[in-house]
């Protein structure tokens, strides 16, 4: 473990209530109680416009290449109008209850939230879309399903004519379509300045006092692991009384306003109702960040964080992993990026070990201490946030404690707790969905996620909980012996770091386990200095310094790991990677390891094949 000291930062003391239950189960709760919060999110938004009204809270990059901002005064006014463009139309009836919404399909952008808000504050709910069911989708299935669940009368694109393909592919021949730029010929678009350029009335003011905390405030769809995406009802009450509980547990975010450059996608949970929110509560600012960890765009990120020095920065690990080739050879960056830097969060998937560790070791270079490394746990339905990190760790694995309001249910589930939850922060449920809202919840009305956990020290609870797989991903040998898919998963990429950049883990119903791997670029390059900076990834895996080193990672792995539910007895290299039209991936970088298996089924088959290690990609260890 590094020794370097960790750098002081005022975290709520680390601290569980637990309930221990008959069936050997437990309830966990923070001995935090929650604090009063909004009750809705437009009323975070006035309550900043009025105190800091200069103050800027929203920015990002214009045609010019400088920054474009919004204080918080001036976001509230064009919310407003937005809100007064909306009654105009009708989006409310006579006692102001929502007719209907407003779906974004865009990327994240400032005219982008602004939209949001202004609908939000008046009760009228909002539907951010993924642009990858846009723009990276072949069929547009799920924008259509999607689309035709909720019939929105009034869809906003950043640029019209980028999204003309995704719009032609629609049946809304009622709807209106907003862009900010190029509108496409094929269709009549209205402007978003036309939105904002109006006059307000009082009926803006009486719509915004009837919205209450159960009011909705957007449905977010979720990929899901299989089918269709499923609708989560987010509401006002949800939303705040999260944010309410992040402040409780991190009380340094009321020190200052925070500072943050963030790309993770306002369709996603962790983008919207975590990050983006958290700078409106407390009155901070965000940098719309205009690159992502993709080749030719992660680039965009490193300019931008080469001029904007952050507070607080939240990635996925696939984000950091392309990140810190760039901060290892540009010194410039990596002091401007730990400079006023309090904590670094990652989630939406395990961080490999070794990730942690070269950050910690880059923190040290840039101000002589180590920066605080987070993470937090929940979902979609939980607003995002259950468990949070609010005390010092040193593995990545750890998920943090319940957060105030939070009720922890751990149930007995196959040998591990499964865990459920209940709060104020929980759903209400999926939109136009009962049967499967009706699922989600168990006899006592805890939401049932799915996944499992596990004390990071069972003789110390307070040191945290881990996370430990999705019950849903598990499965039997033929042997009948249970395999942990997200454990084994994490632990195969870190005994393989950093040639793999993520694994699907083969062998329900066989006698041995496999894997199917995604190499990552980076690290398979640095395996073969002689290859140029155009090389495929379909060539490098084919390499024997790469099916070598992988073959010498793996035989080392499976001497500690001998038992068979762990040992790893062959693999095959992906050189395509997850597609998002099979919903094999997220847009937060997730593999959905059951898509992924029920698309490539002629894959695992040629891997358990006799001849498999003819077979090129396929090594048999």
């Amino acid at each position: 473990m590094n020794k370097a000291p960790l750098a002081n930062l005022n975290f709520a003391p680390a601290g569980v209530e637990i309930q221990n239950l008959e069936d050997g189960g437990m309830i966990l709760k923070s001995p935090l109680k929650l604090q009063s919060y909004p009750k809705s999110l437009g009323r975070v938004l006035r309550h900043w416009a009025e105190k800091t009204p200069d103050h800027v809270f929203l920015a990002e990059r214009n045609v010019e290449g400088g920054w474009r901002t919004v204080s918080y005064g001036e976001t509230a006014a064009i919310a407003n109008a937005v809100s007064q463009a909306l009654l105009d139309r009708g989006f409310l009836d006579d006692d102001f209850k929502p007719k209907s919404m407003v779906m974004v399909l865009s990327d994240n952008g400032m005219d982008s939230a602004l939209i949001q808000l202004g609908a939000m504050q008046i009760g009228v709910p909002v539907v951010p879309v993924s642009p990858a069911y846009s723009l990276m989708s072949k069929d547009h299935v799920r924008l259509k399903y999607i689309s035709n669940l909720i019939a929105p009368a009034l869809i906003y694109v950043s640029d019209g004519q980028k999204f003309e393909s995704a719009l032609s592919a629609l049946e809304l021949p009622e709807s209106e379509i907003v862009c900010s730029q190029n509108p496409a010929a094929g269709f009549t678009m209205t402007s978003f300045s036309e939105l904002t350029d109006i006059t307000l009335s009082s009926s803006v003011d009486a719509a915004f006092e009837k919205v209450e905390p159960e009011s909705p405030a957007k449905i977010l769809f979720t990929s899901g692991s299989t089918g269709l995406p499923k609708g989560v009802i987010n509401t006002h009450g949800m939303l705040c009384s999260n944010q309410q509980a992040i402040r409780q547990i991190w009380p340094f975010l009321e020190s200052k306003p925070p500072v943050i450059l963030d790309w993770l996608p306002w369709s996603h949970t962790f983008g919207s109702n975590h990050n983006f929110n958290m700078m409106m509560y407390n009155g901070g600012t965000l940098y719309i960040d205009n690159g992502k960890p993709a080749p030719g765009l992660i680039e965009l990120s490193v300019a931008n964080l080469k001029e904007i020095s952050p507070t607080m920065y939240f990635n996925v690990p696939r984000g950091i992993e392309m990140l810190l080739p760039f901060m290892e050879k540009d010194d410039d960056l990596r002091d401007n990026f730990f400079r006023n830097l309090d904590i670094i969060f990652y989630a939406a998937a395990a961080l490999p070990q070794h990730l942690y560790e070269k950050l910690e070791i880059l923190s040290v270079q840039a101000r002589g201490e180590r920066v605080n490394l987070v993470s937090a746990w929940g979902s979609t339905e939980t607003s995002p946030m259950v468990t949070s990190v609010h005390f010092p760790i040193n593995r990545a694995s750890i998920i943090g404690l319940p957060a105030p309001g939070c009720e922890l249910k751990m149930v007995p589930n196959h040998g591990k707790l499964e865990m459920r939850v209940k709060g104020p922060n929980i759903m209400p449920g999926y939109w136009q969905n009962e049967e499967l809202t009706e699922k989600a919840f168990d006899e006592e009305g805890y939401f049932c996620i799915g996944d499992a956990g596990k004390f990071a020290d069972p003789d110390d609870p307070d040191k945290g909980l881990e996370f430990d797989g999705r019950i849903s991903e598990n499965f039997k040998l033929m042997s009948g012996t249970w395999v942990r898919t997200g454990n084994l998963r994490v632990s195969v990429i870190e005994a393989c770091a950093p040639v793999i950049q993520d694994a699907v883990i083969t062998g329900h119903d066989r006698n041995e386990l496999g894997l199917l791997i995604f190499p990552s670029l980076p690290g398979c390059k640095s395996l073969c200095p002689d290859a140029g900076d155009d090389v495929q990834l379909s060539e490098l895996i084919l390499r024997p310094e790469v099916q070598s080193r992988l073959s010498e990672y793996l035989r080392a792995y499976n001497k500690t790991h001998s038992n068979s539910s762990a040992r790893i007895a062959r693999i095959l290299l992906m050189s395509e990677l997850p597609n998002i039209d099979a919903n094999e991936i997220t847009d937060k970088g997730y593999i959905n390891q059951r898509a992924v298996l029920e698309r490539r089924t002629d894959l695992v088959e040629k891997l358990y094949s006799t001849a498999g290690n003819t077979t090129p990609g396929i090594i048999i260890l």
